[in-house]
């Protein structure tokens, strides 16, 4: 029904990932699997959606507090994940970053500490940073099998800290894929509620999650202050139509966070083609996403199946979450710097370095798989030809 094969062409449309690829990596007309868009348009229902309200023709001033809006969201839950949410705890953010940062705002002082497990998404690095607050890094340690854990011990310690007021948890994670279990996250709000920290669960990944993996939401686990933020920008590709959405557990809470979305930075109005693609989404669009899961699912295996023919002792796997394909070199002891060079001065190719999202970040590369096997077929042909020209040269 769907065909996610065909190539767009992206160029010229103000596009970050194409048009703009060379404020990250210095060099223009590179082909690009970084920042994490997929290169397909989005699902027909959402366009319709979008073309019926154009062809109303009025954007004027709209709310998002309004059960075409909330009640799309909380059948997802419903269907998706088995959970039931209170549509009053909703409420609505123009980003995921805008949220977590407005909640690190509230919820700590500046110089305070905010956890998160490393490596990370780079994002999470300026929104704490740039609100004067430190990063307290809780490193997972990769296993077998491209498998991570999280040492609860070091947690509790680094949790027990007078600084660490929040922990900021991505779940499923970026950049590893991580899928938490239910037994994990809830000894994490066991040890959150111990030690009075508020968990703010970025979960924009949680359509992502490959196999016999299940997420669960932070709310289906509770514990003590939670905000759990979301968007459909991910799973649905509409990120420029800018939108997310969450929940905030304690009422307090939840109304000095919307006090200052509206008081402080005039942000109370909604995108309204936001809404609309987000309801279209949650209401209609399960058999595009299930399609589109397969084909990004089938990508991933054929990296895993392509780059260990040529590298055995890679024997790099799939992860259990998300189109970003976190593969670790480390076996093949090129420097990360050198790679990067090669890939983009002789291979013209764009793929985001491991170094980005922390030092445990070393050594690995992050591959957006979410675009036509055509384009990934290139890409991983490209990154093979340089490792193996660094390989050959040491």
């Amino acid at each position: 029904m769907f065909d996610f094969s065909h190539a767009v062409d992206r160029h010229g449309t103000w596009c970050t990932q194409w048009d703009y690829v060379a404020d990250r990596f210095g060099q223009a007309n590179l082909l690009p699997f970084t920042i994490s868009d997929m290169d397909f348009p989005t699902a027909p229902c959402i366009l319709e959606a979008l073309q019926r309200r154009l062809r109303h023709g009025v954007l004027g001033y709209s709310r998002w507090q309004n059960d075409d809006f909330t009640g799309a969201i909380a059948h997802w839950y419903q269907s998706r994940f088995d959970c039931a949410i209170d549509a009053g705890q909703l409420v609505y953010g123009p980003s995921v970053i805008y949220m977590v940062s407005q909640l690190i705002r509230q919820w700590s002082q500046p110089g305070d500490a905010v956890l998160i497990h490393t490596p990370a998404y780079d994002a999470f690095y300026k929104a704490i940073e740039g609100n004067q607050r430190h990063v307290l890094s809780a490193p997972l340690a990769p296993e077998p099998g491209g498998l991570w854990r999280c040492d609860m011990d070091r947690l509790e310690t680094l949790l027990a800290r007078p600084d660490c007021k929040i922990m900021l948890l991505c779940s499923p994670h970026n950049p590893t894929g991580k899928v938490w279990s239910r037994q994990e996250l809830t000894t994490m709000a066991q040890l959150c509620q111990r030690h009075q920290v508020r968990v703010i669960s970025d979960e924009i990944h949680m359509d992502m999650v490959w196999g016999e993996q299940r997420h669960t939401p932070w709310r289906a686990v509770g514990g003590m202050d939670w905000a759990l933020l979301s968007s459909g920008s991910k799973s649905f590709n509409i990120p420029a139509l800018t939108g997310a959405w969450g929940l905030i557990d304690n009422a307090g809470d939840r109304q000095r966070y919307l006090a200052a979305l509206k008081g402080q930075d005039g942000l109370s109005s909604p995108a309204v083609l936001a809404l609309v693609a987000h309801i279209a989404a949650y209401r209609e669009g399960a058999p595009w996403l299930d399609a589109l899961r397969d084909y990004l699912q089938n990508n991933l295996q054929y990296v895993a199946d392509t780059l260990n023919a040529a590298f055995p002792q890679l024997d790099w796997r799939p992860p259990q979450a998300t189109y970003l394909a976190w593969i670790d070199l480390r076996a093949l002891h090129i420097d990360d710097h050198a790679l990067q060079q090669t890939l983009i001065e002789q291979q013209k190719v764009a793929i985001m370095p491991g170094y980005t999202y922390g030092a445990e970040g070393e050594g690995f590369i992050r591959l957006n798989v979410g675009c036509p096997l055509s384009k990934l077929e290139c890409g991983v042909s490209r990154l093979i030809a340089a490792l193996r020209t660094l390989d050959s040269g040491r």
